[in-house]
């Protein structure tokens, strides 16, 4: 069957699955602390309907899945959904975005089921700072999910670091230290205004130079590294003598949506073809129609667009399209 290839000329061969919109946090960035309406779990995807977009996308030529939410681990029995995606021929590598606190339990049972990767999000090394930006659950849990992937032998673990001004910027060098010592991946992340463009994000978004700033500041010899496994969109980094790396990935600042090759399909069932605008496709209504489901796959790569222009809404500049009004947890982190 023809590749999938949008309109600039971009193969894509990865594809992002939510499968809640819910999570046991409510980090600031992401969620606010109360108010957030769920979808109903009779309006998700069932598993089974994942498998058949999975074995769609296969036949089209996508080799990679990520498995997002919300927080994935929250949804029961993920280890099934994994372990039949693995079984799909074409499908090479499965990894998971998590923030933590559940991984402990499940990270031996995710590893045998086919899980190759994880990324586990770590917004600070401080429990209090945790506290904050979380707003619920405990450092000491993510610390122990990261122990657990490593005892499980997923690897590479990533760390994703969301920097937000004022409030976890003083803690690179902290997570640098870290990335220096052990064999981590430490991924610095820009703040996205996804779903909300407000005065809190405007506050706290912050450059990722303040990285490469502070690790000159800090006497490391970095030199770019070109052979992280599932690298994606990061711009990453190796210090000299150290035993993991750092990675940037600044979507704002200096977007990567020229290599862009990835599609979304959020939990309730629909696919994005780009993370920041609102256009959406329905999944839905092709299930149990295989050459429907194709055309909604060709669809995408025809509407997506050229780049998201989060840097536009930053200097408050008119935007060419219609900006998503869903938060990332609804979209798929």
């Amino acid at each position: 069957m023809p590749p999938l290839l949008d309109r600039f000329g971009r193969e894509h061969d990865y594809l992002r699955i939510s499968v809640t919109d819910r999570c046991n946090l409510r980090c600031l960035y992401c969620m606010p602390e109360e108010g957030m309406e769920f979808a109903d779990a009779s309006h998700l995807l069932s598993y089974d309907h994942i498998v058949e977009v999975v074995q769609t996308a296969a036949e089209l030529g996508i080799t990679k899945l990520r498995i997002t939410g919300g927080e994935p681990l929250v949804r029961p029995d993920l280890d099934t959904l994994i372990r039949r995606l693995k079984a799909i021929p074409g499908i090479e590598d499965i990894a998971l975005t998590t923030n933590g606190m559940l991984l402990g339990k499940y990270a031996e049972a995710l590893k045998a089921a086919g899980l190759n990767r994880v990324n586990i999000s770590l917004d600070t090394l401080d429990p209090a700072r945790f506290k904050f930006i979380a707003r619920r659950g405990e450092l000491k849990r993510v610390i122990e999910g990261i122990e657990a992937a490593g005892r499980a032998g997923l690897a590479p673990i990533k760390l994703n670091c969301v920097l937000l001004k004022g409030i976890n910027e003083d803690e690179i060098a902290s997570f640098l230290k870290l990335a220096y010592e052990q064999p981590m991946h430490v991924r610095f992340i820009e703040y996205m205004p996804i779903g909300h463009a407000d005065d809190n994000w405007r506050n706290h978004y912050l450059p990722l130079s303040h990285v490469l700033d502070t690790a000159q500041r800090e006497g490391y010899s970095i030199a770019r590294r070109t052979n992280v496994k599932g690298n994606g969109p990061s711009d990453d980094w190796q210090m000299e003598g150290g035993k993991g790396s750092f990675g940037l990935i600044h979507p704002v600042s200096d977007h990567f949506c020229k290599s862009c090759n990835r599609l979304r399909l959020t939990a309730d069932g629909s696919m994005k073809p780009c993370l920041y605008w609102v256009d959406e496709l329905n999944v839905k209504a092709a299930l149990g129609d295989p050459e429907a489901m194709r055309d909604i796959f060709y669809k995408a790569m025809d509407l997506k667009p050229e780049n998201h222009e989060m840097a536009a809404k930053l200097a408050n500049e008119a935007l060419s399209h219609t900006p998503t009004d869903r938060r990332m947890s609804q979209i798929g982190g």
